[in-house]
Formats: structure tokens, C-alpha cells, sequence
């Protein structure tokens, strides 16, 4: 069965730094390389956001909100994205989803291949 697994969340205070982790194992996403992935974040009320997503050949793409202070990676051999936040703001506070899917992900919506992780909450003091 798949699992995707996010982890390294917790508080900081405005200007810190956090690392998110993405675990994703399973047999349909044994090839990590072919995988698409994204992060989604979430304020109480609100439908998910998109804050940065990589795709299989390596191209990236962000929110303005995050744009210069936010860097997603992926780790193919370990089966597993990041997210590394600097500078962040009061505003990032919010909880953070991964996501993964075998076609591309566009507005939040995932393909009946795809798989969200569980929420990581992220809060920001100012």
C-alpha cells in the first residue's frame, strides 16, 4: 500500500528556518524518478494552496508568497522530497500537505495515482 509520510515540522520564530520531509514508499511509486510532487499548505477555513512543486525532469516551481525564501529538492535514491524554509514569516504559519502522483498536479487535485501526506503543522512567531 503506498505511504507517504511527512515529517519536521514544529515552531520557530520570524526569520528562522524549518526543513519539511516527504517520505513516499509503495510498489506504484517504485519509480521514484517518474513521480510528481508538491507542496500544499492550508489555513484554518481554507482550501489547500500551492507552494512549490518539482517535476520528474527536475523543473520547479513556486508561489509568489514564498518565491526566493522557500527551496524544494528531491532525493530519488531515498524516495523522498524536501522543503527547505528560510526567512520565514508569521504569515507561513499553516499546515503543510505532500503530495505525489503519477501525472502532472494542478490545483490541488490529484489523479486516482495520487497520495497526500498527513498534515504538518508549521507556526511562526513574530
Amino acid at each position: 500500500q503506498v505511504q507517504v509520510v511527512g515529517s519536521g515540522g514544529g515552531s520557530v520564530q520570524a526569520g528562522g528556518s524549518l526543513r519539511l520531509s516527504c517520505a513516499t514508499s509503495g510498489y506504484a511509486y517504485r519509480n521514484y524518478t517518474a513521480v510528481y510532487l508538491r507542496w500544499f499548505r492550508q489555513y484554518p477555513g481554507m482550501e489547500r494552496e500551492g507552494v512549490a512543486g518539482i517535476d520528474p525532469d527536475g523543473t520547479t516551481s513556486y508561489s509568489n508568497s514564498v518565491k526566493g525564501r522557500f527551496t524544494i529538492s528531491r532525493d530519488d535514491a531515498k524516495n523522498t522530497l524536501y522543503l527547505q524554509m528560510t526567512s520565514l514569516k508569521p504569515e507561513d504559519t499553516a499546515m503543510y500537505y505532500c503530495a505525489a502522483d503519477l501525472f502532472p498536479i494542478l490545483s490541488g487535485r490529484l489523479s486516482p495515482a495520487g497520495a497526500w501526506g498527513q498534515g504538518i503543522q508549521v507556526t511562526v512567531s513574530s
